[in-house]
């Protein structure tokens, strides 16, 4: 049997991807879009709204509503920016740390009992010689590097 083409791959796996990640997302409580705020604020720290709207793609009036949410529900927290005095940063508070790392649960929790229920152990076994493949690819620089 021959190679699949590459790009046959490519289409495949893209949308398989994509559907196991809108189905993970589905064990979430908390709106994808808030969840999304704490998990860069727990990966790169402080930012301002500003920043976390140009990260996500969304207008600053969008993420402003964001934020004012994650604020009152006291996942997050603003302090003074360091440098300049017209800006505050935003990071996460212990609580909002915390309903992330359960949000992330319920997602590992949902893929692990899918995972063992589904795949039988040599299919096991090919998944984890995928992911590792799949991380080599998500490390990869654009089409030029």
């Amino acid at each position: 049997m021959p190679a699949p083409q590459a790009a046959t791959v490519a289409a495949e796996l893209r949308t398989a991807m994509g559907k196991l990640t809108r189905r993970v997302k589905h064990e979430d409580r908390i709106p994808h879009g808030q969840v999304a705020v704490l998990g860069v604020l727990d990966r790169d720290g402080a930012m301002t709204t500003s920043d976390l709207a140009a990260d996500q793609r969304v207008r600053p009036q969008s993420m402003a509503r964001a934020v004012g949410i994650l604020l009152d529900q006291g996942l997050v927290t603003r302090r003074a920016h360091p440098t300049d005095g017209r800006k505050s940063l935003l990071e996460l508070s212990d609580a909002g740390r915390s309903a992330l790392e359960a949000e992330r649960g319920r997602r590992a929790g949902w893929l692990t009992l899918a995972i063992e229920s589904e795949l039988s152990r040599e299919e096991r076994e090919l998944l984890a010689r995928s992911a590792a493949l799949m991380e080599r690819l998500a490390a990869r620089q654009g089409l030029g590097g």
